[in-house]
C-alpha cells in the first residue's frame, strides 16, 4: 500500500486538530476562512463561477459554524460580532450569487482583519 501525499496530509492535520488547544482551533478556522475568500475572489475575478461559488460556500460553513458556537451573551460584544458574521454571510452570498467583485474585495478584508485579530487575541491570552 502507497501513502500518498494528501494521505500524508490528512493524517498531519487529523493529528494536529485532534491536539489543537480550543484558541489553536479558531485560528485554523480563520486561516481557512481567509484562504477560501481569497481563493473565491481570484475565482471571481477569473470569471470561474463554479470554483467561486464552491470557495465561497465553504466560507460559508465555516462562518455558520462560528455563528453557531458564538455564546452572544458570554463575551463582550457577542451581539455585534454575531451581527458582523451575518454581514459577512450577506456579502458572500452578494459576491457568489450576483459575482460582484466588489463585495468579494469586501470579504477578503474582513476575513483577513478578523484572523488576524483573532490571532492577536490569542497570543496576547497565551500571554498572561
Amino acid at each position: 500500500m502507497t501513502i500518498t501525499q494528501n494521505d500524508a496530509r490528512n493524517a498531519y492535520r487529523g493529528g494536529t486538530i485532534g491536539t489543537a488547544t480550543p484558541a489553536q482551533l479558531l485560528i485554523m478556522l480563520f486561516e481557512r476562512l481567509a484562504l477560501d475568500a481569497e481563493r473565491g475572489l481570484r475565482a471571481l475575478q477569473a470569471g470561474d463561477n463554479a470554483e467561486t461559488n464552491s470557495q465561497l460556500v465553504h466560507a460559508q460553513a465555516i462562518v455558520t459554524e462560528l455563528q453557531s458556537t458564538l455564546e452572544v451573551d458570554g463575551m463582550p460584544a457577542g451581539r455585534e460580532l454575531m451581527a458582523l458574521y451575518g454581514y459577512l454571510q450577506r456579502r458572500m452570498i452578494q459576491a457568489n450569487v450576483r459575482h460582484d467583485v466588489r463585495a468579494g474585495r469586501e470579504v477578503v478584508q474582513l476575513t483577513r482583519h478578523l484572523r488576524d485579530t483573532w490571532k492577536r487575541a490569542a497570543e496576547l491570552a497565551a500571554r498572561q
